[in-house]
């Protein structure tokens, strides 16, 4: 992801930022909605545990490589071992009764010649027969040329874990008329410089098959170097407005409203994507990852390292997002 200031104004795709604004009279409350925001904190010591497995295992993981390769077989591994069944890839946009997972391998021209990517997918299906569709993101790639020892730890394992225990959380306890999708996205990070065949491979993929679905998306909802024990999210300008609200909404009703803020410029991560494309999209980040307050110099060097993670910062946006999601599946 890259960071740019600036002060122009986006159109926002208005979607509903709670319930009082969208009316359904002939429904009633889910009655299951309320218990989504007691995400116990022993899950986020979960998703922090999840988090060093993955980075034990797939270090390095940079994109169109044997390690990137593996770690996409890793992440669907571990959503097998936790229910999910495997499936081919349409079953995923078409779910029935179980929760599914596939690995979606794919070739994109890239500034060194043609690469495999792979998305991890895992979807969880409403109770009910539902079109309307909510997707959590992460990306797993780690960028490259960094070196053998790069961890990308907070960028982007931390997500990664995150998003992990996000999905066991909602296998057992599905949304009653919105599907949800967990993308795991590959090629997020670019290998010279963003641009048509640099970055973004993951999300460009996924983000056309949801217009080739016609799926009726909600929200897309990023999160992104989100484990800094140092944790102060920010909201970039380039995400659809009521949700740049929602995010502050939740964090209020959660009691974690001093950990997020709104930022007056642009981040390009795998949001924009979907952003650009007419989705409903917002990205969760914290673009300041370094040695002291505003810097950043951890991210993209080798210092980026587990032990700058904690299992409260993955806590405290875990609740900021199941708050979201809670507001969102309001009938």
């Amino acid at each position: 992801m890259n960071a740019v200031p600036v002060c122009l104004a986006l159109a926002a795709v208005l979607v509903a930022a709670g319930c009082g604004n969208r009316a359904h009279p002939e429904k009633t409350p889910d009655p299951s909605l309320p218990a989504v925001t007691n995400f116990p904190a022993a899950n986020a010591s979960n998703a922090l545990m999840r988090t060093a497995d993955f980075i034990r295992d797939c270090t390095p993981r940079d994109a169109g490589t044997p390690g990137g390769g593996k770690a996409a077989r890793w992440l669907a591994a571990s959503l097998a071992a936790d229910g999910f069944e495997g499936s081919d890839f349409a079953a995923c946009f078409s779910p029935a009764a179980a929760s599914v997972c596939t690995v979606d391998t794919f070739t994109n021209a890239a500034p060194h010649g043609a690469c495999a990517f792979r998305n991890v997918l895992a979807t969880v299906p409403a109770r009910e027969p539902s079109d309307n569709w909510i997707v959590l993101l992460s990306h797993f790639d780690t960028k490259s040329g960094i070196g053998p020892r790069f961890e990308g730890a907070n960028d982007g394992a931390s997500s990664t874990g995150l998003l992990l225990e996000l999905a066991v959380w909602f296998r057992s306890r599905p949304l009653r008329d919105v599907n949800l999708l967990f993308g795991f996205m590959d090629g997020e990070e670019c290998m010279s410089y963003y641009g048509p065949s640099d970055g973004f491979h993951g999300s460009r993929r996924l983000a056309k098959q949801l217009e080739g679905k016609k799926k009726k998306v909600r929200a897309v909802i990023l999160m992104d170097m989100v484990g800094d024990a140092d944790l102060r999210l920010t909201i970039p300008r380039n995400g659809t407005g009521a949700l740049r609200l929602l995010s502050l909404e939740a964090a209020e009703a959660a009691g974690v409203r001093d950990k997020i803020g709104l930022f007056d410029g642009y981040v390009y991560d795998d949001h924009h994507v979907f952003f650009e494309a007419g989705f409903p999209a917002v990205d969760l980040i914290d673009f300041e990852y370094g040695s002291t307050p505003g810097e950043n110099d951890y991210w993209h060097t080798e210092a980026d390292t587990f032990d700058k993670l904690s299992a409260e910062s993955l806590y405290t946006t875990a609740k900021i997002v199941l708050e979201m999601i809670r507001r969102l599946a309001c009938p």
